[in-house]
C-alpha cells in the first residue's frame, strides 16, 4: 500500500501562535491574526460533529470487536486509512521532547493513546515498523489461515525484535476490549484500559495510571469523544501533560480546546496544513464531509472535495514560559 503525504497547520484558545512547536506570537507577522481567526471559526462551538449536517461518517464498529487486527486492516486497506502513518514522526518527536522535560518524577512519563484500538500508534511509536508493513502483514494470505493464538505468538516476537532503544511506556484507552487486550498481549501496550469516560469516572486502576502520564495522543477518535473524556484524564494527572491530536476537519475541536485551557494548556494548530485520513466510502460520505467542513468555516477544495477525509494537527502544552 502506498501512502501519500500531504501537509499543513495554526492555534486556538489564548494568545495566537503558528508553526508548532515554537510558533510565532500573534502580531509578529501580518498573516498570523487572520489564520488564528479562521481556525477559531472552524473550531465552532459544538462537539463531536456538525449540527444540521445529515448523513455522517460511515462506522466500522464491527472491526474493533474481533480478537485480533486482521479484519481491521482488511477493511481499511482499500480505503487507504493512513493517519497513523502521518502521526508516527510527530508522536516520536513530541514523546522525545516530553521525556526530556524534567518534571521532578523518578520515571519517564508514559504516553496515553486514546481510542487506541489494536495499538497501532504504539506499534509505530516504539518499533521499527511502518504502517504499510503492518497492512502487508495483517492482510497476507499466510496470516489469514492462522489462529488468533498463533498470530499473537508471532506478533509478540515480531514486535520484540523491532523494539526501538528509545521506546517509551505506552498505555492504551479504548472501549473496544478485544482490541486493547490483543495490543496488551503482544506487548504493544504496557497497560490497557476500557473505561468509557463519556459515561463515567476513571476506575481506580486508571486513576493510578494517570499519575504517570505525560503525553496524551489521539488519531481518529475526535469524532467520538468529547471534552468529558479529556476532563476526566486531566483531573487525574499528576505530571505536566501535553496533548498531541489529529482531528478531522469535519469535527469541532474547540470544546476540547476550551477544557484544555481550563487545565492550563495552550493549543496551537496550523490550519494551512492538513493530513489525509482515508478515502470516503461512498458519495454520501463525501457530501457529508464537504458540508461539515463548510459549516465549520473551512474550504474543502483540494481536500475533501478530492475524495479524502483530512485532519488537522493540534498541539497542547502547559501555558508557561
Amino acid at each position: 500500500m502506498q501512502l501519500a503525504v500531504q501537509s499543513d497547520r495554526v492555534h486556538l484558545g489564548a494568545p495566537c501562535a503558528a508553526d508548532i512547536p515554537g510558533g510565532r506570537e500573534a502580531g509578529h507577522d501580518g498573516g498570523t491574526d487572520a489564520l488564528c481567526e479562521e481556525e477559531y471559526d472552524m473550531a465552532g462551538s459544538g462537539s463531536g460533529g456538525v449540527e444540521g449536517v445529515t448523513g455522517g461518517k460511515s462506522r466500522f464498529d464491527d472491526i474493533y470487536d474481533r480478537p485480533d487486527p486482521r479484519a481491521y486492516f482488511r477493511r481499511l486497506a482499500p480505503l487507504e486509512y493512513e493517519i497513523p502513518h502521518h502521526a508516527q514522526p510527530v508522536f516520536r518527536q513530541v514523546a522525545t521532547e516530553r521525556a526530556a522535560l524534567d518534571d521532578g518524577r523518578p520515571h519517564s512519563p508514559a504516553v496515553l493513546d486514546v481510542c487506541c484500538s489494536y495499538g497501532i500508534n504504539a506499534a509505530l511509536l516504539n518499533h521499527d515498523v511502518t504502517l504499510a508493513e503492518m497492512y502487508e502483514r495483517y492482510t497476507s494470505p499466510a496470516r489469514q489461515a492462522m489462529s488468533t493464538a498463533e498470530l499473537a505468538a508471532r506478533d509478540k516476537v515480531f514486535y520484540a525484535e523491532r523494539r526501538r532503544p528509545d521506546a517509551v511506556p505506552v498505555f492504551g484507552l479504548d472501549v473496544a476490549a478485544p482490541a486493547v487486550h490483543y495490543a496488551l498481549e503482544v506487548g504493544l501496550l504496557d497497560a490497557a484500559f476500557t473505561d468509557d469516560l463519556e459515561k463515567g469516572s476513571p476506575s481506580p486502576r486508571l486513576r493510578r495510571a494517570l499519575a504517570e502520564v505525560g503525553l496524551i495522543t489521539l488519531t481518529g477518535g475526535g469524532s467520538y469523544i468529547t471534552a468529558r473524556t479529556f476532563t476526566a484524564l486531566l483531573d487525574g494527572a499528576r505530571r505536566p501533560v501535553w496533548v498531541s491530536a489529529f482531528v478531522l476537519r469535519t469535527v469541532s475541536y474547540h470544546p476540547i480546546v476550551r477544557r484544555l485551557a481550563a487545565h492550563g494548556l495552550r493549543t496551537t494548530v496550523d490550519v494551512s496544513r492538513s493530513y489525509p485520513q482515508r478515502l470516503f466510502t461512498d458519495e454520501r460520505e463525501r457530501q457529508y464531509a464537504i458540508a461539515a467542513v463548510r459549516v465549520l468555516g473551512g474550504d474543502p477544495a483540494g481536500r475533501e472535495e478530492n475524495g479524502h477525509f483530512h485532519s488537522l494537527r493540534y498541539e497542547s502544552r502547559p501555558d508557561t514560559p
